[in-house]
């Protein structure tokens, strides 16, 4: 049994001046272990771009995901692109990562900036094969994964950063591959790798970026679940039941509210010891129960992790906040967003006393609202979600 997965991730800034971006990156699942993600660049940039690298990246990843060969894929591309009124071509380069049952990686490039393979945290150089197809030159390899393998795949904004600013010659390829080798041995997520070097790319465009770029991450991980209980059930004698199933899976165990926490405190025959040490911050203290990986409040912490989840399928500016904080929160967002890729959620239908106060914001639909909008959140992530109800 394969037990490996792929995290992907992606992030784009847009030409100065342009509110539509030149690049775009489709994916599309085959089946639970096999995926196709298309990164397409159009020539020039703008609302012309736009459409070019649109209408490849859904043409490609669409054909592929149904079998299709790549000529195929190449030819339909030929004849369906508009042809630009200025320049009289069609063009978009483009860069395939085809997960064939996430055991090898098959690229396909195109006049894009060479797919960078980080393996063991080092750039791993890997064999390319030239095609010819409607004479357009396209490398193809086929890569056997590993675990924690890192594929970075980018358009030409980013080489080309700082050109005639930090650098004569843009950002080389070669200080591209030292960059992304520093930060990936702090476990990031595909996407926040994603975001961390188009934010140097940025940078290095002094703020005003000279042409669109954009940075897809494939993080190749082993699955690992994840476990979460919130709020006690409807029938108290459902308790015993509740706790016996959350407690019997593997992977880590995460209690939320205070409750569940001393229902499960219970359960376990432990207790319930507050960490005074957080008493200051804006969201309630975590809590310790010998048996559970982390016990937090309920409603306002998941609260806070399902704004934190928003924005991280968005334009993730609030990563560094969870990566590097200490409350429950944060602590819940690393746990899901960077560790687990299967995700139950064990969730109980009683309703609390004290969010019955009418002044409160806080009622039973806000607290089923929230597990769904964090499992949607969620799975626009990759992660596999089950929920059960008690």
């Amino acid at each position: 049994m394969n037990d490996l997965c792929a995290d992907i991730g992606y992030k784009s800034i847009n030409h100065i001046g342009e509110q539509l971006c030149g690049d775009h990156v489709d994916v599309v699942e085959q089946d639970e272990n096999s995926t196709v993600i298309v990164l397409a660049d159009g020539l020039g940039s703008g609302v012309k771009a736009s459409i070019l690298s649109t209408l490849t990246s859904k043409i490609i990843s669409t054909m592929m995901a149904e079998g299709l060969t790549l000529e195929d894929c190449v030819e339909t591309i030929a004849q369906t692109l508009p042809i630009c009124s200025v320049r009289g071509v069609a063009y978009s380069t483009f860069t395939i990562l085809h997960l064939v049952e996430n055991r090898e990686m098959e690229l396909i490039q195109y006049d894009n900036p060479l797919v960078i393979l980080l393996r063991d945290g080092k750039n791993y150089d890997y064999t390319k094969t030239e095609m010819n197809i409607g004479g357009k030159k396209i490398y193809k390899s086929v890569i056997k994964l590993c675990e924690d393998d890192i594929f970075v795949a980018m358009s030409d904004g980013c080489p080309h950063a700082g050109i005639g600013l930090a650098y004569n010659f843009g950002w080389k390829r070669e200080d591209i591959i030292d960059f992304m080798e520093t930060v990936c041995i702090a476990g990031y997520t595909a996407k926040t790798l994603s975001t961390i070097l188009i934010d140097e790319v940025n940078k290095l465009y002094a703020r005003r970026p000279g042409d669109d770029a954009t940075a897809c991450v494939v993080k190749v991980r082993k699955r690992e679940p994840m476990n979460l209980l919130f709020g006690p059930p409807s029938n108290r004698d459902d308790c015993n039941r509740m706790m016996s199933l959350f407690f019997s899976k593997e992977g880590k165990h995460i209690v939320c509210g205070g409750t569940t926490s001393s229902i499960a405190a219970k359960y376990l025959g432990k207790t319930v010891k507050v960490n005074l040490t957080q008493l200051s911050g804006e969201l309630p203290p975590t809590a310790e129960i010998e048996g559970v990986d982390l016990v937090t409040e309920g409603v306002i912490t998941i609260n806070k992790v399902v704004e934190y989840a928003k924005d991280a399928i968005g334009e993730n500016r609030l990563y560094e906040k969870w990566s590097f904080g200490h409350d429950g929160a944060c602590m819940i967002c690393r746990l899901l967003f960077e560790e687990a890729t299967d995700i139950n959620f064990f969730v109980g239908r009683a309703v609390n006393p004290a969010h019955q106060n009418p002044d409160l914001p806080i009622n039973f639909n806000i607290k089923m609202n929230l597990v769904e909008e964090l499992s949607s959140c969620l799975k626009k992530m990759g992660k596999r979600i089950k929920v059960s109800y008690f």
